[in-house]
């Protein structure tokens, strides 16, 4: 069974979500407790890069941090973050398979959805949280207002894709929103006191 409770906490920590690509394992540590300090915990480390298992071990390790896995494909991908230490996982789609695994592995899932058809087949698994991705090109906020106006107030998103800095407030108003997923809080060379300032301004933004 689906436990939208698990997931709420998750979605509830933090206004934003850091989407993490990180190519060294060295950075692994130094750039969570960065996050960390600025006030940012929930992290999803995408398994886009050959270290990705390693990074989610490493940042697991650091005091306050909720590291989950991101870009999670299949249920071997989400057997491999599980035991790699990933809290949560985090989709770029939603299929059955999927759905069933994390309840095999009492993990808090957030697939990917991209219109009404996606959010319907969710919904049919026991699901009612979830990521809307890509969110820019899909439409934006005015897509997903209507989405949502669709579904009613037991849906819940977190939407990725295209959102900044700038753009993430806007986002965080629509009361279908309960965080979003960003990149721009680790952009660029790593700079930990960078990170850090980002991640403060980043979590004063009202959920």
């Amino acid at each position: 069974m689906i436990d939208t409770a698990k997931l709420d906490a998750v979605m509830s920590r933090c206004p934003v979500m850091p989407v993490l690509v990180v190519n060294d394992v060295a950075q692994a540590r130094p750039m969570a407790e960065a996050l960390v300090a600025g006030g940012l915990s929930t992290l999803e480390v995408t398994l886009r890069t050959p270290c990705a298992l390693e990074v989610i071990e490493e940042m697991s390790q650091v005091p306050g941090a909720l590291v989950g896995a991101g870009t999670v494909l299949n249920p071997s991908d989400m057997d491999r973050a599980v035991k790699a230490g990933a809290r949560f996982i985090v989709s770029p789609g939603l299929t059955e398979a999927l759905a069933k695994a994390s309840v095999e592995h009492d993990v808090p899932f957030l697939p990917g959805v991209a219109n009404a058809g996606d959010i319907m087949r969710g919904l049919d698994l026991g699901l009612s949280r979830f990521k809307f991705f890509p969110a820019v090109t899909n439409g934006g906020i005015p897509a997903l207002k209507s989405l949502a106006s669709v579904f009613g107030s037991n849906v819940r998103f977190c939407p990725t894709g295209g959102i900044t800095e700038e753009s993430a407030p806007d986002w965080l108003a629509l009361p279908s929103v309960a965080c979003v997923g960003g990149s721009w809080v680790t952009a660029g060379t790593f700079d930990a006191d960078k990170v850090r300032q980002r991640a403060t301004a980043a979590a004063l933004l009202k959920v």
